[in-house]
Parts: C-alpha cells; structure tokens; sequence
C-alpha cells in the first residue's frame, strides 16, 4: 500500500514553537497538514499558517489555560511537542540551586505538566492523541556545563517510557534524542563558522542537522506510519558523536608519522 504522512485535521501544540528547533517542527507539521498552535512566555511571531499563545510552560494553571484554549478552538488536541527547553552554560560547583530548579522546571516538569492536560482531553476523544518529547544527547552522555540540564534530559527519557504504559492504549508518548542542530544562532554560540566546521567535521553525517529534519522525525512520530510506536526514544544525532580518545589516538598517530 501507498505511504503517506499526512497529518491532515490534526491539531498540534508545540512548546517553545516560533523560533529555534522548535519552529522548524511547527514548520514541518504545518506542511503535512496539522493545525499548529505554538506558545511561549513572550509575544512572537510563529511561522504562516499557526497561531500563538502566551504560556509559561512551568506552570500548572498556565497550562491548563493553554490546553482549554486550543481545545475550545479547535474541538481537540490530537499532537502535542513538548520543544520549550535548554540551559545557558553554568559549572554545577557555582550555579545556585535556584538555577537548577529552573533548569528541571523547565526541561523535565513543563513535559509533565503539558502532558498531562494533553493527556486529560486525548483519553476522551475519538483517536486518542501523540505526545512527543524533545530530548537531547545530554541526557545519555556526561553534560559538563549544562549538567542540571543533562539530568533532567534523562528524567525526561524516563518519564516518556512510564507515561507510554500509563496512557497507552489510548495515547502515544516517544521522545526524540536530538544531537548538534543548525540554527541562526549557531555560530554566534559556537565562535564562528570556522569553528563551526570543526565541530561538524566530528558528526558522523559530516554536518549539523538542519531544523525540519528534527520537524520530519517529530511529523513521523506523530503520524498513523507510527501508530505502534510507543515508549520509543529516537536518536536524531547524525550518527553520534566521537569519543574523545580516538581523536587524542589520531593525533598521536600523525605527530608519529611527521617524525618518521
């Protein structure tokens, strides 16, 4: 039979969805026919065709305003992409443990808290819903600088397992593991384009991913090609990155071959 990913009459709510990684998923569902609500702390601007929302995903009665918003519009919540996320760089040694719960509020209890008012309106409609949770190699590979960020990653791969046997049958929850992504601040962040290059030159797949690759794995997930996937987390990563060590073997090898 014929393959196709359509997302045709299904409405979407993605987190932190205007800009970044995030806009690129909301981009991708838009094109496969979703209907695509983003939401954010700030005003914004989300890509042709969406709409956005005020929320601050951390917390519970913002939330709930969020999700019965998007339901008294539309009808339902068929697909919701948890995406809002992310760390500034801070030593564990030095950041205040107010930094820290903001970091866990942000990248592990705002998944559980838009989950679980997605979740309240997908068990009592007709088809049920797909939750999709941005994760990050963070949250499988030691994360020195971003460590309070690091763990909650991995809680959020956790907690997207139990709630796939919680809310199963009725709801689907996967997380996407997402390595190094292009963005427009890419550079900036890194020190260059020259920079830049090196870091791709490590991937695997010879470059970063682009943002609607992250928005193609989330549209798949999402979709009925998908519907016995469940409790899935999905690398994104271009292959993974190097070990350390063998670029410390590599350059050990060439000194070596220089001095012959």
């Amino acid at each position: 039979m014929p393959l196709s990913l359509d997302l045709d009459g299904r409405v979407a709510l993605v987190t932190g969805g205007a800009r970044g990684i995030g806009r690129g998923i909301s981009e991708v569902l838009l094109a496969a026919g979703a209907t695509v609500a983003t939401c954010g702390r700030s005003e914004a601007t989300p890509p042709a065709g969406a709409t956005h929302r005020l929320c601050d995903v951390r917390d519970a009665a913002s939330v709930d305003d969020l999700v019965a918003g998007i339901v008294a519009d539309h009808g339902r919540l068929d697909i919701v992409v948890n995406n809002a996320g992310g760390a500034p760089y801070a030593l564990a040694a030095d950041a205040s443990a107010r930094f820290h719960d903001k970091i866990v509020d942000l990248n592990l209890m705002s998944a559980l808290l838009v989950g679980q008012a997605a979740n309240r309106v997908m068990q009592q409609q007709p088809g049920g819903g797909t939750i999709v949770n941005i994760s990050s190699v963070s949250g499988s590979r030691p994360s020195p600088g971003t460590a309070a960020y690091g763990a909650a990653k991995a809680g959020l791969d956790s907690l997207t397992t139990s709630l796939a046997q919680e809310w199963g049958p009725q709801v689907r929850v996967n997380a996407v593991e997402v390595g190094l992504v292009r963005t427009a601040d890419t550079a900036d962040h890194y020190g260059g384009d020259e920079t830049v290059a090196a870091i791709e030159a490590t991937i695997p797949a010879g470059r970063m991913a682009d943002v609607a690759e992250i928005g193609q794995v989330v549209a798949f997930l999402a979709s009925d090609l998908a519907s016995y996937v469940s409790g899935a987390r999905v690398a994104c990563h271009g292959g993974g990155e190097q070990p350390v060590f063998l670029h410390i073997a590599q350059a050990a090898q060439n000194d070596q071959g220089e001095t012959q």
